[in-house]
């Protein structure tokens, strides 16, 4: 048996490799490493996935955020809301351009924004919602859009991690996550169920006006070149990244369905188990599959992450302290206790190997493991 790894990248490369390489030859023939022909087309063929008027490529998913909310034209001091249990990047964004982060609290199973959480954060300074759609599944956006209609806030979707889920709305009709808010963002970091071979990220909205905006914004702020409309940055998404993205777009259903196969065999080792609690799948959403990420309850969730290192087996933590109490963003409204269930999933989740390359054999073996660790 191969090395266990978390996410199996280079048995995927050499699966797609005919494939990939030709893609990556064509680009460095043409030499156009910046703003090549692959760029617009992967812009496009995204955009018809999605199922989303306009995508506008960047240089990396927390890129993405920030043009998002550069582009809503907000003021320093101006109040965005978002989850306390997430990836650091949701709320660096917001700090660093000088708006105000306020964090609350998530739903204790699917692990993502609550709602009812949002509505109590609001102020008549508060701008715009950004919830997180966690670990493979959207966020409860009907909930979330709600909220927002009624205080007439924006809603900036933060999708690096559930690219190709749908959200199912109560009167049936689906769309897929990013593409409900105002404007979605993702990431194609490496290890993301549509990922390239280094940084890259998007944008997704259905508002062509606003679309403009964010281009000139990722392009220094220009309406042609040399002509500044927009204080911009620059994040582009380089030609070669794009090329490989086309590629892989084409399997990202494939490699969803992959992904879900490795939870459905976990589901089914780890259900009965007393001292874990397998993912919740959110009625409103289908799971994608970004992270298997488990509850380790009655026993010490460490503890079992370094009997699973002696096995082999890699583990993760996503994530080992809330937001609120990072050095970074610390803030005096905000004492130990304010956000229980965020406090509790840091000291209680722990995420297994899932990604698209796995056999049987090591899926027996990592369930086995587990199983007798933790029963």
């Amino acid at each position: 048996m191969q090395e266990i790894r978390m996410v199996d990248l280079k048995t995927q490369y050499q699966r797609l490799k005919s494939e990939l390489d030709v893609a990556i030859a064509q680009v460095l023939e043409s030499t156009q490493f910046i703003k090549g022909p692959e760029v617009k087309r992967f812009e496009e063929n995204l955009a018809r996935y999605m199922g989303a008027k306009q995508v506008i490529a960047c240089a990396n998913g927390t890129d993405a955020l920030q043009i998002a909310m550069m582009a809503l034209g907000y003021e320093p001091g101006d109040e965005v809301i978002t989850a306390d249990f997430t990836y650091i990047a949701t709320a660096e964004v917001i700090a660093l351009l000088r708006l105000k982060p306020v964090l609350v609290d998530v739903n204790p199973e699917t692990f993502t924004i609550d709602p009812s959480a949002i509505e109590k954060a609001i102020t008549p300074k508060t701008r715009a919602i950004v919830p997180v759609h966690l670990f493979g599944q959207s966020a409860d956006m009907e909930g979330v859009m709600k909220v927002a209609k009624k205080h007439n806030l924006d809603v900036i979707e933060d999708n690096a991690q559930a690219i190709g889920a749908d959200y199912t709305f109560s009167d049936g009709r689906k769309q897929k996550a990013g593409t409900i808010g105002t404007i979605g963002t993702t990431s194609f970091f490496p290890s993301k169920n549509l990922g390239c071979f280094g940084d890259g990220g998007a944008l997704f909205t259905n508002d062509d006006a606003l679309a403009a905006k964010i281009r000139m914004i990722a392009n220094h702020g220009q309406s042609t070149q040399y002509i500044h409309d927009e204080i911009g940055v620059n994040s582009r998404l380089d030609t070669l990244q794009a090329a490989i993205l086309d590629i892989k777009l084409k399997y990202l259903n494939d490699f969803a369905a992959r992904r879900v196969k490795v939870a459905d065999y976990y589901d089914k080792a780890f259900g009965g188990l007393k001292n874990a609690q397998i993912p919740v799948r959110a009625p409103y959403s289908n799971h994608v599959f970004h992270q298997y990420t488990l509850k380790i309850k009655n026993i010490n969730r460490d503890e079992v992450r370094r009997k699973l290192a002696d096995k082999g087996i890699p583990s993760m933590i996503y994530y080992p302290l809330p937001m609120h109490v990072q050095k970074a963003y610390k803030d005096e409204r905000y004492k130990e206790g304010a956000f229980p269930v965020s406090e509790e999933l840091c000291k209680s989740v722990l995420s297994l190997p899932i990604h698209t390359e796995f056999n049987e054999e090591e899926l027996k073996y990592i369930a086995e493991t587990f199983i007798n660790i933790v029963k």
